[in-house]
């Protein structure tokens, strides 16, 4: 029986698209009660008066919280810079202030709009290079206070909330000695990540511990920052996890939970649900951050990139989350795919007064590469050669050492990917077929596969399905309703649809590192992966005797454990499970697993909090885009990836995962943005303002899967979902910028901005 490669229905299909799947919004507790948040209306302030009578003495209210009932105590992923509610002043707009729990959503609602609150405005930081300015108003005048999470602690201050920086020898004296200096800045604005199912939590306090339930990518994670805002022990805090209504990135910190948790002691025992609104899930979610990238290129007179400078400043918002990691990516990034020379790199986050931002698919990969594709289209142009031919010429081979020191010994994959995109679209037949306003884009990327630990437990029941117990959770992806199903039946040799997958709940699962960074169906795959082998060999002992038979001359397969060349010599799983129950005890297997960080050179940089890329995936994207010169409208026409993927596990779910991310990539480079005004709050509120793209705005991808099993992934597999959605803003801006003669260095290119460009 082979499972893997095969299209199967996902485990969890049916029950999503009937309606019967519940979903955390779903969700609800007998007794149940509802909460409300009170969040600031404005970005920047000191709270003068909060009187929370009003409320208290509403109908149907039972608590009103504020930071005077929470404890007196700072929480954070990396960092312990936030508080559960605002104390004297406000640092961005939906800054919680306080909270309440009523009988009915629109008591809690209308409670919490009645408390009397008065905040004096101060100026709002928002502008980045402002930001950094010695005499910028500090957004946590107490920053020395903060400590990190764990580890030691790394560059930061003021508005800085931390800094990465690689400086090698060599830089400026190549510099000095350059034919040619090619100079850019790249500027991106906010995205969100625009999941279906709006962020809720339900919090329960009985027994002296807080059980949480939610939709989440990262249960664990949820479990530590109630834990810390509640200054309980994490133990303390269970949390169990919902069907999820999409993610991206935006559900892998608490959002919700804890103020469902507190309220809900304070209501002794009562179950308190929180559901935020749509405006209230978007000026609220930690989005993909906006940033300003600044490169430089020495040349020499031959065409060859010698020395490169690249300075981004990205917006942390007012809290930092994950985002003090992210800023080591730039290292990573700074050369694309591409031989550079020395290469100086300095990335900084700043504080402002917006909204704390977060990940989304891909993190800052996307605009890194943006700028860096971007810049090699300027090089090329600039030094009169072609794009494609200047790229292959430059381009990573076997064996490359980056600038962290780590090496990858299989880098020649990318010009296997820019062969299978020639193939399909031969690149001097696209330029001699070019139509005026019509524009060809291309560009290359590697990227990880997150190796956080990851756990799985396998129970065979007695009647030869199995059930895997596990953290991971499939937010949408399929990685485990297809990835892990996929690997558990391929390797137990039992149909798909025999095995099940319990949603998350941190008391009985044990550790997961969340749906995020392409590394569920690799990581807990290969824990999946471990404890099926367990499994196997107890099977193979029980049936043993049964069979007369040595173990080690038994297998499992097809639905039986028998002897290996006689296949009518067999027992079923069932049968084997039932023995085993009546004499060993029940039959499963345990897992874990984590991927080491490759070497790398710890001198390189300093603040380099994720040091370097482990198992890398190459990716090569291709684009023709058609504009309007009469309305600036851009339409993608063709859209083709070429992508290392390790093994295809399911057909269906990697293409699906590429064609969505190429989907929100779309969305990124020519329509979503949150703006942010002077005052620090979004111009865009809704849904109906913020422009997704539609089904018309896309076309079919054309795939092209580049299969290297990984020997360390579950049958070969690598990471798949991220990779897709690092390049449709690069080639995008290259394809546009090909069709008008014009640069598009600025992210989304909206119609307004191609209009200016053709007019001058």
């Amino acid at each position: 029986m082979t499972v893997i490669g095969e299209r199967i229905p996902r485990s969890d299909g049916q029950s999503k698209v009937s309606g019967e799947a519940l979903y955390a919004v779903d969700y609800a507790e007998p007794g149940m009660i509802w909460g409300a948040l009170l969040r600031s209306p404005v970005s920047s302030g000191r709270i003068t008066r909060l009187d929370t009578s009003p409320a208290e003495a509403m109908p149907g209210v039972h608590a009103v919280l504020t930071a005077a009932d929470a404890p007196d105590t700072h929480a954070g992923w990396v960092l312990r810079d936030q508080r559960l509610f605002a104390t004297d002043r406000v640092h961005y707009e939906g800054h919680p202030i306080a909270a309440v729990a009523a009988d009915t959503l629109e008591q809690a609602r209308a409670a919490a709009a009645a408390i009397g609150l008065d905040i004096e405005p101060l100026p709002a930081v928002v502008d980045l290079d402002a930001a950094l300015s010695p005499d910028a108003p500090l957004i946590h005048p107490d920053w020395e206070s903060f400590v990190p999470t764990a580890g030691p602690d790394f560059p930061r201050g003021g508005n800085l909330a931390a800094e990465s920086v690689s400086d090698p020898p060599g830089v400026d004296e190549a510099f000095a000695r350059a034919h040619r200096v090619v100079t850019d800045e790249y500027v991106v604005q906010r995205q969100y990540q625009a999941y279906i199912e709006p962020k809720s939590a339900v919090g329960i306090f009985r027994d002296g511990r807080y059980t949480v339930h939610t939709a989440h990518q990262f249960p664990y994670n949820v479990r530590d920052r109630v834990a810390q805002f509640l200054d309980v022990r994490p133990s303390a805090v269970r949390v169990v996890g919902h069907t999820i209504g999409g993610g991206f990135g935006a559900k892998l910190d608490a959002a919700l939970e804890p103020y469902a948790a507190l309220l809900s002691k304070a209501v002794r025992g009562l179950a308190v649900k929180l559901v935020n609104t749509r405006t209230e899930d978007l000026i609220t979610c930690p989005s993909r951050e906006g940033a300003i990238t600044r490169l430089r290129s020495a040349i020499d007179a031959d065409g060859n990139i010698i020395a490169r400078e690249l300075e981004v400043i990205a917006d942390n918002g007012a809290h930092s989350g994950e985002m003090p990691w992210l800023a080591s990516i730039a290292l990573h990034c700074a050369r694309g795919v591409y031989r550079t020379g020395p290469t100086r790199v300095t990335a900084r986050l700043v504080y402002t007064n917006t909204t704390p931002t977060g990940a989304f698919r891909g993190v800052n990969g996307t605009y890194l590469y943006h700028a860096v594709e971007r810049h090699m289209d300027h090089i090329a142009a600039e030094m009169g050669v072609d794009r494609l031919e200047f790229r292959l010429r430059h381009l990573f081979e076997d064996g490359e050492e980056l600038l962290n020191g780590q090496v990858l010994d299989d880098a020649g994959i990318l010009r296997e990917g820019f062969e299978a995109l020639e193939a399909a679209a031969p690149w001097a037949e696209l330029q001699a077929a070019k139509r005026p306003y019509r524009g060809i884009g291309i560009g290359a990327a590697w990227w990880l596969t997150n190796p956080s630990a990851g756990t799985a437990v396998i129970k065979m029941h007695e009647d030869g399905t199995v059930a895997v117990v596990t953290a991971a959770t499939d937010n949408g992806s399929g990685a485990v309703s297809m990835g892990v199903t996929q690997v558990v039946a391929e390797r137990l040799g039992i149909p798909a649809a025999d095995v099940y997958i319990a949603l998350p709940d941190t008391d009985v699962a044990g550790f997961d590192g969340g749906s995020q960074g392409s590394r569920t169906t690799r990581i807990v795959g290969k824990a999946s992966q471990i404890a099926a082998d367990e499994v196997i060999e107890k099977l193979k002992n029980v049936a043993a005797g049964l069979l007369e038979a040595a173990a080690d001359d038994l297998e499992v397969a097809e639905g039986t454990v028998r002897v290996k060349g006689v296949p009518g010599n067999s027992l079923t799983l069932a049968e084997v499970a039932v023995t085993a129950m009546n004499t060993v005890g029940p039959i499963q297997g345990t897992g874990s697993f984590v991927t080491p960080f490759p070497d790398f050179n710890p001198g390189c940089a300093t603040g380099l909090m994720l040091p370097s890329f482990p198992t890398p995936t190459y990716h090569v994207h291709l684009c023709e885009v058609e504009v309007d010169p009469v309305t600036g409208t851009v339409r993608v026409l063709r859209y083709l990836v070429a992508q290392e993927v390790g093994r295809v596990i399911s057909p269906d779910g990697t293409y699906g995962q590429v064609m969505g991310a190429v989907t929100q990539g779309i969305g990124y480079a020519l329509h979503e943005s949150l703006r942010i005004g002077e005052d620090g709050r979004y111009r865009e509120r809704t849904l109906e303002s913020y422009r997704l793209p539609l089904a018309g705005d896309v076309p079919r991808v054309e795939f092209f899967p580049l299969e290297h099993p990984d020997p360390d992934g579950p049958f070969g597999a690598k990471g798949v979902g991220e990779g897709p959605v690092l390049l449709p803003a690069a080639v995008i801006a290259n394809a546009v910028s090909d069709a008008i003669g014009k640069p598009m260095n600025h992210i989304p290119i909206t119609p307004e901005e191609v209009l200016a460009a053709i007019q001058g």
